[in-house]
């Protein structure tokens, strides 16, 4: 017998869906029946509801009136836009962390850089970034601007790049070689732990800018 609470049920749910929004195995545009994602999970129909409805706050799902719910659709100008307020906002929180942050917060980003280079970027030839991959790559980031002391820029921050990981999904994998993630991102942690403030903002525009070029560029490839 099940000793799971409806709340620890229900969050369970969002995060399955979650994790199939973001990985693109639910496509932008595809329609999610409550009643066939009940049956699917093995959970109640409450349950899909409040999590469907958790997503939809996040912007991940659009609830239409007499229509349902449905995966939100992609877009090159969202993305471009997605992407300036991100540099924005992300620039801000890295500002705010390296100039109150301690040798713990400096600790941490040298132990995410260490798991992320660390995991393998495809779970196979061929494929797209592992799911291992993505969450080391977000823990990553995380610990960049972990020490920012403005609750709420973190979690503006937190709304732009959960947006912004849809499209990462659909990008070109990173084996291609015309790319260096573990480079960029060692120069990032050097120059944020090194607290050089405009280095570490430069480089997080460009490591965003070109995340979102190749984004559009296998956009156009499809």
């Amino acid at each position: 017998m099940s000793t799971s609470t409806p709340s620890s049920l229900t969050y369970s749910v969002y995060q399955n869906l979650r994790a199939e929004l973001l990985n693109g195995r639910l496509v932008p545009g595809e329609k999610l029946k409550p009643a066939d994602l009940s049956e699917a999970l093995s959970v109640s129909l409450g349950a899909v509801r409040e999590a469907l409805s958790r997503l939809t706050a996040e912007g991940l799902v659009i609830a239409e009136p007499q229509r349902g719910f449905r995966v939100a659709p992609i877009g090159a100008d969202e993305l471009l836009d997605i992407t300036n307020v991100r540099i924005e906002i992300e620039s801000l929180c890295l500002k705010r962390a390296i100039a109150v942050g301690d040798t713990e917060w400096e600790s941490g980003i040298v132990s995410a850089l260490h798991r992320l280079t660390h995991t393998p970027k495809q779970a196979a030839p061929g494929e797209r970034v592992s799911q291992e991959w993505a969450t080391a790559h977000t823990a990553f980031h995380a610990a960049l601007v972990a020490a920012c002391d403005s609750p709420w820029l973190l979690r503006i921050r937190e709304v732009l790049y959960v947006q912004s990981e849809r499209y990462r999904w659909f990008s070109i994998p990173p084996s291609t070689g015309k790319r260096n993630l573990d480079k960029e991102h060692r120069k990032l942690a050097d120059a944020v732990i090194g607290r050089d403030e405009a280095a570490a903002c430069k480089l997080m525009t460009e490591h965003l800018q070109i995340t979102a070029e190749y984004s559009l560029t296998m956009d156009a490839k499809r």
